[in-house]
């Protein structure tokens, strides 16, 4: 009698076991299932093509911070060849963006080459500026297959910036004469703005201490100047939000007023490890300190944030 007792015991140990096995097997399947794309494409136009940068000036810059920035743009397109062994690199950062494309109907390439810069240092529209104003300096720049980005610099205040923005990008109605027959067209643009002096806890983090949340060390700037350097931090989010959602039916999750893009998903991630107040394990230059995570033109090196990497739905670092 007791062998029956302990021959049921068993069976229902068993049948407990299998079923706990199976569950945790199906838990197990679910867990690394694909995961559901965060951003969503919502059929509009991405920037394809070769397309110029023009840079515009507004306020005063020194010609060293005019060249950290125009070094960055130049090396989104660098040659492989040129930067060899410095590794990783700002077009390798750059190449998240291209899987966007892979995942459209039309797989249009995108070539970004730098244009022209004007120079507006006698401040024309004075140094208290509306979004409005904004737009209309980014019109001075060539508008058709190019991508006009307005630079501010720190004795500049403008709508929202250090509130609620450190930057922005847009798209704007351009001039008829640029379409093709006369017929309109849009145009993209970025503004940044230099918060050395107004934001840096708030616009040049991880470089300054933060206004908000865990107080670590801040890190020393790549290009010695907390101000640009946090502006290329700004402008490679922007241009990363511009090449994949230029016009605001691109790839987005959210309200379009306020939309989550390629770069802002990952907002305070540079490497590996990072958490709210750390930005991650990042390189560091042995002779001057400074933290980077990409190689540049001219021997450049730059913190560049994480991209959203639609082919693995999670946020890509370099480092």
């Amino acid at each position: 009698m007791a062998s029956l007792h302990v021959r049921f015991v068993l069976k229902v140990f068993l049948l407990v076991s299998l079923f706990q096995i199976s569950f945790a097997a199906r838990k197990l399947s679910e867990l690394v299932q694909d995961q559901p794309q965060l951003l969503h494409y919502h059929k509009g136009a991405l920037l394809y093509g070769k397309t110029s940068v023009n840079l515009i000036w507004y306020g005063k810059f020194k010609l060293s911070q005019r060249a950290i920035i125009s070094d960055f743009f130049t090396s989104l397109s660098a040659s492989p060849s040129s930067l060899e062994n410095t590794q990783p690199s700002v077009t390798k950062w750059w190449e998240t963006t291209e899987k966007y494309y892979d995942l459209t109907s039309k797989k249009n390439a995108l070539s970004l080459t730098l244009g022209k810069q004007l120079v507006d240092e006698k401040y024309s529209l004075g140094k208290s500026l509306t979004n409005k104003q904004i737009v209309e300096l980014a019109s001075r720049g060539e508008q058709k297959d190019a991508v006009s980005v307005v630079l501010t610099s720190s004795d500049v205040t403008v709508e929202g910036f250090c509130l609620s923005k450190c930057g922005s990008h847009g798209s704007a109605l351009g001039s008829k004469s640029g379409g093709a027959k006369g017929k309109s067209y849009r145009f993209a643009y970025i503004w940044v703005g230099n918060s050395e002096t107004q934001c840096p806890g708030y616009c040049a983090w991880p470089f300054h201490q933060p206004i908000y949340g865990p107080q670590n060390p801040p890190l020393i700037a790549p290009n010695n100047d907390v101000g640009v350097d946090g502006m290329v931090i700004n402008l490679a989010s922007l241009l990363a939000g511009t090449a994949t959602n230029p016009f605001g039916n691109g790839y987005f999750q959210g309200p379009e007023e306020a939309p989550l893009e390629a770069a802002s998903t990952c907002t305070g991630i540079y490497g590996k490890g990072a958490y709210p107040g750390y930005a991650g394990n990042l390189l560091v230059e042995p002779t001057t300190g400074a933290s980077y995570n990409a190689h540049g033109n001219n021997g450049r090196k730059f913190l560049l944030p994480a991209l959203y990497d639609p082919s693995t739905s999670s946020c890509s670092t370099l480092v």
